[in-house]
Formats: structure tokens, sequence, C-alpha cells
């Protein structure tokens, strides 16, 4: 059933004259009646565009890519590559020469604003949304995402998720994209084991996100098939949690060399925050990697040039935006079932050596 005007000026108790005022801007109106009139229209996922609303399946030349931080360059890669796919040179069909424009959606991290963006998507009734990056393993905000994106899936939105796996429920995608997290985190801890590192620390990301939970059980799969949990002063000890920012690296590798003076590795939940740990353990008058060797995760751009060129652990980022961004303008078939594992490669350079000995 439609949802009108009327709707949602009955939900929120005003007239429809005050329901048109709040959403075109044009003529004040008191916060708390604002506040009121907003909330009805998300509760309802009225359309703004009334003659749109009678054209539920149609759809307009905007695509939404949601990103958390577009200044980080893990999800500046994937969007860019991704919006070379959709604003590029049409095929001739529709307007603009089949072009869209795509839009990015800066989440700051949050889910509440994830949920928003998606909704104002949905009254834009966008063509297509690409989501980036790892999800929130919130029960409550997983629904809610996949009430949202039916909604979306249903008025003939396309969905892609990249970087990021499937929802435990709900078929809307067009395709997820995952990349292999999980895999990379145990080849990157295998790799220290393997130069004779037993105690390793490890800085995660925010415990809430799939990226920080796949890429530390890798790590902890790595330790525990090398007999490792228990010599490495227990993994769990030696994790410190925190934002995939370069403070969050110094701070944490700190905290980890206060705990455990005698690691000789540290792992980095991303390249961004390995630079933190690197700046850390140098201000603590250790070497690298002669004292101690430090890893990465992702190899953004500025992972070579870092002194000394930093191990990691390479993620194909532009290859999937722009894959991505096919699937999202119908370019490319999607992959079987709809869900395709990206691999990770490990890219072993100079902030990697063999434990100091004695």
């Amino acid at each position: 059933m439609t949802v009108t005007l009327a709707d949602v000026a009955a939900r929120a108790r005003v007239s429809p004259a005050t329901v048109s005022r709040v959403l075109n801007g044009n003529y004040p109106v008191a916060a708390s009646t604002r506040e009121r009139v907003l909330r009805a229209v998300d509760d309802l996922d009225y359309v703004l565009n009334g003659p749109a609303s009678s054209l539920a399946a149609a759809t307009s030349d905007l695509v939404g890519i949601l990103v958390n931080d577009i200044a980080d360059p893990f999800f500046g890669i994937m969007a860019g590559a991704a919006q070379t796919q959709i604003g590029g040179p049409g095929d001739g069909s529709g307007r603009a020469g089949g072009e869209k424009l795509a839009v990015i959606c800066n989440t700051g991290g949050s889910p509440e604003r994830e949920l928003t963006y998606l909704t104002l998507l949905q009254r834009q009734r966008a063509a297509a949304v690409v989501l980036t990056g790892g999800a929130v393993e919130s029960p409550d905000h997983q629904a809610a995402m996949a009430a949202k994106l039916a909604k979306l899936a249903d008025a003939g939105t396309r969905i892609v998720f990249c970087g990021r796996p499937p929802l435990p429920e709900g078929d809307a995608l067009v395709a997820a994209l995952a990349f292999d997290n999980r895999g990379g985190g145990r080849r990157l801890t295998e790799h220290l084991i393997s130069l004779g590192h037993r105690r390793i620390g490890y800085v995660a990301g925010p415990p809430e996100r799939t990226t920080t939970r796949h890429r530390l059980e890798g790590h902890r799969e790595a330790l525990r098939s090398a007999g490792l949990d228990a010599e490495s002063g227990d993994s769990e000890r030696l994790t410190v949690h925190g934002p995939y920012d370069r403070r969050s690296g110094y701070e944490a590798t700190l905290d980890i060399l206060r705990r455990e003076p005698g690691i000789t590795a540290v792992v980095a939940a991303n390249d961004t925050v390995a630079l933190g740990a690197c700046a850390a353990v140098r201000d603590q008058g250790l070497r690298i990697p002669q004292d101690i060797s430090v890893a990465g995760f992702d190899d953004l751009p500025f992972s070579v040039d870092a002194v000394p060129a930093l191990t990691t652990v390479r993620l194909p980022l532009f290859e999937a935006g722009a894959r991505a961004g096919r699937l999202a303008m119908g370019k490319e078939n999607p992959p079987p079932g709809g869900i395709a594992t990206i691999a990770a490669e490990l890219m072993i350079r100079g902030s990697t050596a063999p434990p100091r000995v004695g």
C-alpha cells in the first residue's frame, strides 16, 4: 500500500501542510514538530517525491556508496574504483547516456547513520547501493539492515556488498564480495611463526566489527596450530582493541609492551594502525625489525614507502571496488550463489625478520 503525505500527517499529528513544509525546508517549523514529522516519515518509509510514490519499482540515476571514512584509503580506494564503473561513459541507454550519479555517504562507523543513509537513498529511489567495509555484529542492527535492504530491493534498487560478508538473514543482495580476512590473518601470523617469533602482540580493531573478528580469528588459528597459545603469554592478554587509526596503534602497542616486554613482534589490524605501532616501538628505543617486527594488513599505498617497508596482507581494494560498481550497474553477472570470497596475498617486506636472540 502506498504511503501518502496525509498518512504521515496523521502519524505525526500535524496538518499535511506542515509535513510539506518540513520536507521541503522552505518554511520555519518548530524543532519538536519537525522531529515528530521526520520520525513519522521514517516509521512509514514515506517516499519524499509524491509523484514518484506511484512508480513503486522505478529508480533514479542515483547510486549510493556507503563508507565508514572516506579519508581512510581502504574505503577511498574502493569507493573511487566503484565510481569509475558507475559514473563513466554510458552505453547509450537512458538519460545522460546511461551514466549514474555516484554519491558517497560517510557513516563515520555509526550503525544508526548507516540506516539513515539507506532510508534517504530509498526515498530518492536509488538505482543501486554499494556498502563497503566490515559490518557491525549486532543482532538488532543486522535485523534492521535486512529489513531496510529488502525494501530497497523490492523498489528495484540493486544491493552490493564490497569487503563485507552477507547478512545472516536476508536475500536482497545482488552480490556480496567478501575479503578472506581470516585466511590473510592466519598466513600473516604463520609467517612470523616461521621466522621464530613466539611472543606476538596483536593490535585489533573495534570488537563489534566483522573485519576485526575474522582477522583476529585467523591470527589465533595460526597460534593454536603451532601450539603457541600458552607460550605466547595467552593471546587474549596480548590483544588490545581500538579504532582503525594511527593513534590506536601507538597507544595499544605501548600497552602491549608494558604487559609483555619480551614480545618480538606486533601484528596490527591494518596498515594505518601499523604506522602507529612502528612509532611506539621507535619511541621506546627499539629497532624495526632487529628488536621487534611489525606487520599490517590491507597493503595500502603508503605501506611500501614506510621505513622499513611494511610486511602486510594485500587486499585487491581497487579490483573489488570496480567489480562492485559493475555489479551495481548490471554490467557483470553476480557470482554463483551471489557470494564471492576474494583472496588475500601475503606481502613480505623489511619490517619483519627473525626475532632477536637472548
